[in-house]
């Protein structure tokens, strides 16, 4: 669905040149839900846009949903819905008649976009506000309104840039709920931005993380915790000579990454913990060294973020600025 090779974008900015995309090389799957994770500056939204149509690349290629984003930039809009960080919909107009006005853009019958409508209304709960104007809308609402807009046509592909920033945790699940009994509904495949690295997780099927225009991790959400932060261990023991000897065995285990002892507290990082935690335990039985405490912690993808670039992505958005948070559902 989504084909690019060497896929650059740069800017002039005070005089220097800033490369905000350098050499994008990745495929997407039909029917596949694809997390697009990053820094603030890392090029997420840039990436979007030029997948979009709505910004030129400055190198490379990118082929989405069966057409070239540069010789057949109108086909790609027809096929593709986008979801971007602003509002769709005018404040001024009412909920149905910007649902009917977009499906007729598309090149939809009167007709078609009017039962396109009715049914993306009820889809997504908005049947009852069909006659307000969109201005009346709490955030939750334009959000669904703006998914509606996005799906009107019936895209084959739709990208959704930060679809959730400023809502509260009740909407934000709410508005989840909906993007995916469509996409199972209709099989869209789905390429997202977040912050919310949760959201990732749960949701999709792989995640990519970029950070300084280019992709530096690829792959299933569990493989990456598993294999680039890893699941903690944390053992605690009677005194710092029982720790340092625990510290000791935990390093002749297989595949651990990194074992601290601090006083009488050990920690060991590994992708298998629940595999290599009562092999610890018993061999720490074995000499004489007894655990007082034990505990597994399952890695996030904060943790993966955090082991790539240095820094969490909840860090990176606070840098940005505080967001707006909007309420209803």
């Amino acid at each position: 669905m989504i084909h690019t090779r060497g896929l650059t974008r740069s800017f002039r900015a005070k005089g220097e040149t800033v490369e905000a995309v350098r050499g994008l090389n990745f495929d997407v799957e039909a029917g596949s839900v694809v997390a697009f994770l990053g820094p603030n500056g890392a090029g997420k939204t840039t990436s979007l846009r030029m997948l979009t149509t709505l910004l030129p690349p400055t190198s490379g290629t990118a082929v989405v949903a069966g057409h070239d984003v540069l010789t057949a930039p109108s086909c790609v809009r027809n096929r593709i819905g986008y979801l971007g960080q602003g509002n769709s919909a005018g404040s001024n107009f009412r909920v149905s008649d910007e649902l009917i006005t977009q499906g007729r853009a598309y090149g939809l019958s009167r007709a078609k976009s009017r039962a396109r409508a009715e049914h993306l209304l009820t889809a997504l709960e908005l049947e009852d506000l069909t006659k307000r104007t969109v201005g009346t809308l709490s955030g939750g609402q334009r959000r669904r309104l703006d998914i509606a807009m996005a799906l009107v046509h019936e895209p084959e592909l739709l990208f959704l840039d930060e679809p959730t920033t400023g809502l509260d945790p009740h909407s934000r699940a709410n508005i989840w709920e909906h993007v995916l009994r469509l996409h199972k509904e209709l099989g869209t495949t789905i390429l997202f931005t977040t912050h919310y690295l949760e959201e990732a997780d749960l949701w999709a099927q792989r995640v990519m993380v970029v950070d300084h225009g280019r992709v530096i991790a690829d792959a299933p959400p569990e493989k990456l915790k598993a294999d680039l932060a890893g699941d903690r261990i944390t053992l605690g023991t009677a005194d710092r000579a029982d720790a340092e000897r625990a510290a000791e065995l935990a390093r002749a285990l297989p595949t651990v990454h990194d074992v601290t002892a601090d006083d009488t507290e050990v920690r060991v990082r590994t992708p298998h913990g629940d595999v290599q935690l009562p092999v610890l335990l018993r061999n720490m039985e074995a000499v004489g060294v007894r655990a007082l405490t034990a505990r597994l912690t399952r890695p996030t993808l904060d943790d993966v973020f955090l082991s790539l670039t240095g820094r969490t992505l909840r860090e990176s958005a606070d840098a940005a600025g505080p967001t707006t948070t909007h309420d209803g559902a």
